[in-house]
């Protein structure tokens, strides 16, 4: 230090040491680095202030000139400017080398500026803000011309100070902008006299530096200080900027527009409103991110980012982003390291007075400085502002949502929001419209600790103003404050422990539908979950009813256009309160003619799935828990990443993730990360909880990669990636590194699925070369190789076995491989194979994984289901169906109470594995037929066992079942002149004969069959595989023929009316008339494809005749009783699929894989009209009663209805969008009838709908739970309708009394 600075010092001692407070002037002389921790606790140490302020000195005299120049300013910054009075003459000047080293970059010139103004050095610990820095700059160089005002406000805590400070650390900006100076001075919260004492030490500054002039007396009044403030900047200091910190009402801003440059932070942005001059503006909006406020922390405790404990990122998340809150703790932790969890329970707890002052800042604790905000407001608006300690945080509300909270006029409550706005005690978002508002974190916390006493009353005003504005109706969605209204109520219910109107509210059908038609079904679900231990303590039954409805139909729910919640809810189970509430609104609604459908037979189904996702709007490859449990992440051909939670569906991210599909996503092991791999041939690790990108990997492999991996532990943390690439097929990458760390070797064509071993020891990985093998992960060399190929034996050699994929046991002595239709458990140590599990021939094994903690084996299977495995037992315990297409992938949960299995046909469910079994309910086969005999229905069908069932009752009680059969029924018919029965079966042979009904049932099996009339007695007819044909009696069971003859499969068979013929057409392309009885028949020959069907002709006639069409794109017409053929018709290019004969007889439609119909005379035989604009293959066509229209539908689910007098298309229906299945109608229309008075149609495909024939608009859906629905039988009144879906599943189908069709 200069000689002359510290005998300044020396002379001054005794007068600093009786006025000064050391404590104070450390905080800034610690900013300004020329004071050390150890120093400052070393002054602290002494008993009395006096004795600080003499320790204090004594410290300062053995440092240099910065430490001079620091003391100086920090004593005008504490308001003792007639202490810095004495010290100012002998201020001296920093060497070059000194300025250097003290302005961190900044040129000598401005530190020296920014010294004698007063300005603040920078913090200890700073974190540069490039962004906002820029802006206030750029705000700034627009006073280089005139005077005027830039603001920069914000909240408390924001940081506005030290961005103010460092925004004219700039050489350009002070050299061109303000070449007379910058002069700082803090107002914060002050009465006039105050004010005053402030005004006087700045204007003691400016005239101290005009050494020539003698001191002028202090001024004595506030006026008096801004005369002298505007000669001194207007003829001294023209040029000059003038910093006002930390100002709070304009009283105390008016005393400086004294026309002159100005630079203010603030907490209220309208304070400028009261002077004169151009305004320019900064928010402080935006806090630190994670990654800034972590290296203020590290840079507290001098450490590093990755050295910092578990608790650093717990407490930069409390902290909210606040520069304050961030640097207090870090401060506090600089003097205590081991209190990490102390600050970090104090900061949950929300014990704002805890975090004590340790810096400068001018409030002892985090809560006096937030409740400064508030004082500066009237009475009337901080109890509206204690109103919004209700919010939720990141939550954002329009005004509306207040204007009902305060029970306002809107324009009323603008108002008062813009001044919450312009004191910074609320923030808007001036990106919708209208304008949302919200509260930073760290006011809401305040807010809510304040108020914690208060706060269920304050939720049960939200409640009492919401039920008085909404007393008539529900909010609609045009409403703009509805979205908020449909998801907090519950909230504000809940918190206001008001529990009858939660349950009112939540076990209401209306509140669902409108909810999920508003939000989705995935809030509604979380919201069941979350309030479930209170809805239960009303009533435990109906929640789980209620949140089952959602789980299973919340896929339906994303349908647009938006499904009938009604008609979806008559599905539940009759003893649910939602099919109770569902079954009185249909009945009112059907007295207003309205259709609604009742599932009656429902009651005999059980649904294993637990919840039900459509994450994405193509197929889902790959679905996988997060390692806690409580995420699922999707991917597949969308190109998408979507991340939800595991107990709702609710979504958390959803990221366009990659250019092409997306093969596979994975968790890190902390769940902090999702690494995702694509056919792009990129790989990419993403932040789960931000949703931004971190790294990609995309130069190393050449061909699509299938798989990726994290290793299990956090130990050491790899992701493994496998490729379609020939030889550098499989490798091994560390997040930190930018290349790969190893490649595995072994493999010559592609890998399809690659997995540690749960210690991370090994790596599996499975290919198309036939092998699996195991690699070291350590040192990347190849283990083990198991040759999968020789288990093939009857494989071609050349052809090698694809194996699929891997995985490992739980206690990682076994791993498991798939190929074909097989899967292997092989010992990991011996090589030894130890289980062969071979599943259905006609599917493959699409994927499979071990449960973390059970003998339970999952597998994927090409036919749509997911089987469990007990591979100890070598049993298989259940087997899963709901999907509708290929599941590609399986996964457990970590605790293995769950399983995900995502599919092709863009759902993801999830099944519990405890709940999941083989269920006594066996599926049925789709081809069925119905009896409608008055109120009672008959269904007789065969099941997945080849077990014939019939079925009666409108609940479909089993009154019939036969043991399994060797030979597939394919067809069956009932006569209802005869009591007798035809049976068809495998092996060609047709049986006659008497037998019990248990030994008739014993002997045959169903695939399909045609019911026409069940009396008393009735006769039934069974076409088999093989091509036999049985009549048997039922319910006697007595066998009255076996007729051979067919070569292949029988596909359908009818009775003539009068009973004594039976008419079968088969796959070996003839249709045979048979005299049952006797045994005669007929063989009409000449179609070169399968007959598939044929209709009678004039039936009652007395030469009744045949129509019969095929494959080979023929119709043709014959005489039942010669087997002449009549006519012979050439109608298609194409297959013909389906035909039908109106019910006048004069004509006959067939529909075509050639994409076209055509309506043909049965007296000319010639064609009447072609009907062409279907753009698929035209499946299904029928004839309304009066024969005045056509309907026909083709496989894109389009239908369209003809005009049969002149062959015009009168409508189309279904145009409007496609539904998930890329189809109008859920897949193909299938099956058409029309009702009895022309004016519905009812149609078959993914699902059934009901058509208004005027309007071609739909009446209904029902959605079922399978899909592809081959027939649909419905009565004569068309109030009643029968199918079976392909997973088996039985509907019939009531119309809800009321409704007038």
């Amino acid at each position: 230090m200069e000689e002359r600075a510290r005998s300044c010092l020396l002379r001054s001692r005794v007068t600093l040491e009786q006025d000064i407070k050391a404590s104070y002037l450390m905080d800034h002389m610690i900013s300004d680095g020329v004071l050390t921790g150890d120093e400052e606790e070393r002054v602290l140490s002494k008993p009395t202030r006096r004795e600080q302020a003499s320790a204090l000195l004594e410290v300062l005299l053995w440092k240099d000139n910065r430490a001079y120049i620091s003391f100086y300013n920090a004593l005008i910054r504490e308001s003792y400017g007639d202490l810095a009075s004495l010290l100012h003459n002998d201020l001296p000047q920093l060497s070059p080398e000194g300025e250097k080293s003290y302005s961190n970059g900044i040129s000598p010139t401005v530190q020296a500026i920014l010294s004698e103004g007063g300005v603040p050095q920078r913090p200890v610990v700073f974190v540069n803000r490039p962004a906002l820095l820029n802006k206030v700059r750029e705000k700034l160089y627009k006073l280089q011309n005139s005077v005027g005002w830039v603001t920069v406000f914000g909240m408390a805590g924001s940081g506005k100070s030290v961005l103010a400070a460092e925004a004219v650390r700039d050489h350009v900006l002070i050299k061109e902008t303000f070449p007379d100076g910058v002069h700082w001075l803090s107002v914060g919260q002050c009465e006039r006299a105050d004010l005053l004492v402030r005004m006087q030490s700045l204007c003691f500054r400016l005239e101290q530096s005009q050494i020539s002039e003698a001191p002028l007396r202090p001024p004595s009044s506030v006026e008096e200080a801004k005369e002298r403030l505007r000669f001194l900047m207007l003829r001294r200091f023209p040029r000059a900027l003038l910093i006002l910190d930390d100002v709070w009402d304009s009283y105390s801003l008016r005393a400086f527009d004294i026309q002159c440059r100005v630079l203010l932070t603030t907490r209220n942005r309208s304070l400028t409103d009261s002077v004169s001059g151009q305004r320019f503006s900064v928010p402080v909006e935006s806090g630190l991110d994670e990654e800034k406020a972590l290296e203020i922390l590290a840079l507290y405790v001098n450490g590093k980012l990755h050295n910092l404990p578990e608790q650093a990122r717990s407490i930069v998340k409390e902290c909210r982003g606040s520069p304050l809150v961030v640097s207090l703790i870090g401060a506090l932790l600089r003097e205590f390291p081991e209190r990490w969890g102390y600050y970090l329970r104090q900061l949950q707890k929300k014990q704002f007075q805890r975090i004590r002052k340790s810096s400068s800042y001018d409030y002892e604790a985090l809560d006096q400085a937030m409740d400064a905000s508030l004082q500066v407001l009237k009475e009337e608006h901080r109890e509206l502002y204690k109103d919004l300690s209700v919010l939720e945080k990141d939550v954002k509300v329009p005004a509306k949502v207040l204007s009902v909270l305060w029970g306002k006029e809107l324009e009323d409550v603008e108002d008062v929001l813009q001044e919450f706005v312009n004191k910074s005690l609320l923030f808007r978002d001036c990106n919708q419209r209208p304008y949302h508002y919200y509260l930073h974190d760290l006011q809401l916390d305040f807010l809510t600790e304040q108020n914690r006493s208060q706060l269920a009353e304050l939720h049960s005003k939200v409640i009492r103003q919401y039920q008085q504005a909404y007393s008539k109706s529900l909010p609609t969605s045009m409403d703009v404050e509805c979205l908020y209204w449909y998801r907090f109520l519950p909230h504000h219910m809940a918190r206001a422990g008001l529990s009858k109107e939660l349950y009112s509210l939540m076990f209401s059908l209306d509140w669902v539908k409108n909810k999920a038609q508003i939000m989705g079904s995935a809030h509604l679900i979380n919201d069941y979950v979350e309030y479930g231990a209170v809805l239960d303590q009303e009533n435990s039954e109906v929640r789980l009813q209620f949140q089952e409805f959602l789980s299973l139909n919340g896929h339906q729910l994303e349908q647009r256009p938006f499904p009938d919640v009604v008609q979806l809810a008559l599905s539940q189970p009759h003893s649910s309160e939602v099919y109770r509430q569902a079954l009185l609104q249909a009945k009112e609604r059907a007295n207003r003619g309205q259709l609604y459908l009742d599932w009656v037979n429902k009651s005999n189904q059980e649904s294993l799935s637990r919840l039900v996702l459509h994450p994405h709007q193509n197929s889902v490859y790959y679905a996988c828990f997060s390692r806690d449990g409580s995420k699922i992440a999707s991917c597949g051909a969308s190109k998408t990443l979507r991340v939800f939670k595991s107990t709702s569906g609710e979504k958390l991210q959803e990221i366009l993730a990659h250019d092409d599909e997306i093969l596979c996503c994975a968790f890190s092991p902390d769940d902090r990360h999702i690494a995702t791999c694509s056919s792009d041939r990129k790989v990419k690790v993403w932040n789960v909880e931000k949703g931004t990108l971190l790294r990609v990997f995309e130069d190393e492999h050449e061909e699509q990669i299938n798989h990726c991996q994290f290793t299990n532990t956090n130990r050491r943390v790899l992701l493994a990636t496998c490729s379609n690439d020939k030889i550098t097929n499989t490798k091994l990458w560390n997040l930190n590194k930018p290349t790969s760390q190893n490649t595995m070797f072994g493999h010559m064509e592609p890998v399809n699925h690659c997995c540690f071993s749960p210690d991370d020891t090994y790596l599996a990985t499975s290919s198309n070369d036939g092998t699996l093998k195991l690699f070291e992960v350590q040192s990347a060399n190849e283990w083990k190789s198991i040759d999968i190929n020789s288990f093939f034996p009857e494989n071609d050699d050349e052809t090698s076995v694809m194996v699929k994929c891997s995985t490992w046991s739980a206690d990682g002595t076994r791993i498991f491989c798939a190929a074909k239709n097989t899967v292997f458990m092989f010992d990991v140590e011996t090589q030894d194979m130890l289980l062969e599990i071979r599943t259905s021939r006609l599917s493959t094994v699409q994927y499979c994984q071990a449960c973390p903690n059970s003998q339970l084996l999952a597998l994927a299977l090409s036919h749509y289901t997911v089987e469990l495995w007990d591979f100890e037992a070598n049993k298989r315990m259940a087997e899963c169906s709901g999907h509708l297409s290929w599941v590609p992938c399986v996964q457990f949960s970590p605790k293995g109470s769950l399983l995900l299995s995502s599919s092709d046909d863009q759902t993801i469910r999830l099944w519990e594995t405890e709940r999941v079994h083989t269920s006594s309910a066996v599926a049925l086969k789709r081809h069925f037929d119905v009896v409608f005999n008055q109120d009672d229905i008959t269904v007789v069908a065969a099941d997945s066992k080849n077990r014939l069932q019939v079925r009666s009752g409108l609940t479909g009680e089993l009154e019939f079942e036969s043991v399994k059969q060797k030979s597939r029924v394919r067809c069956t018919c009932i006569c209802r002149q005869v009591p007798a029965v035809a049976l068809g079966t495998e092996d060609g042979t047709v049986q006659a004969g008497k037998m019990s009904a248990r030994q008739v049932l014993r002997r045959i099996g169903l695939k399909a069959l045609q019911l026409l009339n069940l009396q008393q007695t009735s006769v039934l007819a069974l076409g088999l595989e093989l091509g036999t044909v049985q009549v048997l009696e039922v319910p006697s069971g007595k066998m009255l023929a076996t007729l051979l003859g067919h070569t292949k499969t029988v596909h359908h068979c009818l009775f003539t009316e009068d009973g004594q013929t039976l008419i079968t057409s088969s796959e070996d392309t003839t249709v045979r008339v048979w005299r049952w009885r006797t045994g005669e028949c007929l063989v009409l020959e000449g179609h070169k494809e399968p007959v598939r069907k044929f209709h009678l002709v004039g039936s009652s006639s007395s030469s009744p005749a045949l129509l019969s069409w095929s494959f080979d794109g023929t119709a043709k017409v014959w005489d039942l009783s010669s087997g002449k053929k009549l006519q012979d018709l050439e109608c298609h290019h194409g297959a013909v699929l389906s035909a039908d004969i109106s019910l006048d007889g004069q004509v006959f439609s067939t529909a075509s894989a050639d994409k076209t119909a055509k309506v043909w005379s049965c007296t000319s035989w010639e064609m009447v009209f072609l009907l062409k604009g279907h753009k698929a293959c035209v499946r299904s066509c029928r004839f309304s009663w009066d024969s005045k229209r056509l309907a026909t539908g083709d496989d894109n689910g389009e239908i369209r209805l003809w005009n049969m007098l002149n062959g015009s298309l009168l409508k189309i229906c279904s145009r409007e969008s496609k539904d998930s299945m890329d189809s109008f109608h859920g897949g193909w229309v299938t099956d058409l009838h029309f009702s009895p008075d022309n004016k519905v149609l009812v149609s078959t495909g993914g699902y059934i709908k009901w058509w208004s024939v005027e309007r071609g608009e739909a009446l209904q859906t029902f959605y079922t739970t399978g899909a592809n629905l081959k027939r649909i039988h419905v009565s004569p009144d068309f109030k009643s309708f029968v199918t079976i879906d392909n997973i088996g599943i039985l509907y019939i189908l009531k119309q809800v009394e009321g409704g007038q069709l």
